[in-house]
């Protein structure tokens, strides 16, 4: 394969976010519903039934619509919100990040250990290069960003390794396609409710 695939966030239509009240892409948002027991619950994969209420990937945006009580709003009717929903969509959304990097595993479209990503960074259209946000600054240097990846760094080492099944794991790549572009776009959303501040993700590293 060349090198330099572009990693491209899917846009399948735009959304209005409850609490900021801005329009943007789903990729950049978290749906919710209210269930028959009339319980908030998030919905990753956008296809539970009923009224969609969207919140931007950003935890001081969801912190405000469980503050000011703004799912109700979004559902025009009176809702309840567990106790720890902030908890539970971090848990989900880091869980779809691993269980994609394991199919795109599976599926040879991911390595893990530091010469295959660089041989991989060499060689393969890339969509992310991750590296653990615990691991050693000094050997996560070493390899660079090629142009049009994402770099992400806010998962440790446990969190990669449970995706790759090992105990630890400092660097990975995946490649540009479905699944590559689908890790970019729900590791950018946990990014987001995790708070983590950032840089240029698209091209370099996270500060």
């Amino acid at each position: 394969m060349s090198r330099g695939g572009k990693a491209k966030i899917r846009d399948d239509g735009e959304r209005r976010c409850i609490v900021t009240g801005e329009t943007g892409p789903k990729a950049g948002l978290i749906r919710f519903v209210a269930g028959p027991d009339d319980v908030v619950v998030p919905d990753f994969a956008n296809k539970l039934p009923g009224r969609g209420i969207w919140v931007s990937a950003d935890r001081a945006a969801l912190e405000r619509a469980v503050a000011k009580r703004m799912f109700g709003r979004g559902a025009k009717r009176q809702v309840t919100v567990p106790d720890g929903l902030m908890d539970l969509v971090e848990a989900g959304l880091l869980k779809r990040v691993q269980d994609t990097l394991a199919l795109a595993r599976k599926a040879g479209e991911a390595v893990t250990g530091y010469e295959k990503v660089k041989a991989a960074l060499g060689g393969w259209p890339i969509a992310a290069l991750l590296q653990a946000r615990d691991g050693s600054e000094r050997g996560k240097g070493k390899l660079w960003t090629p142009e049009g990846a994402r770099w992400i760094g806010h998962l440790s080492a446990d969190e990669l390794g449970r995706a790759f099944g090992r105990d630890r794991v400092i660097h990975a790549a995946v490649a540009s396609g479905t699944l590559g572009y689908r890790v970019v776009e729900e590791a950018a959303k946990l990014k987001g409710i995790r708070g983590v501040d950032g840089g240029d993700v698209a091209t370099g590293k996270e500060s």
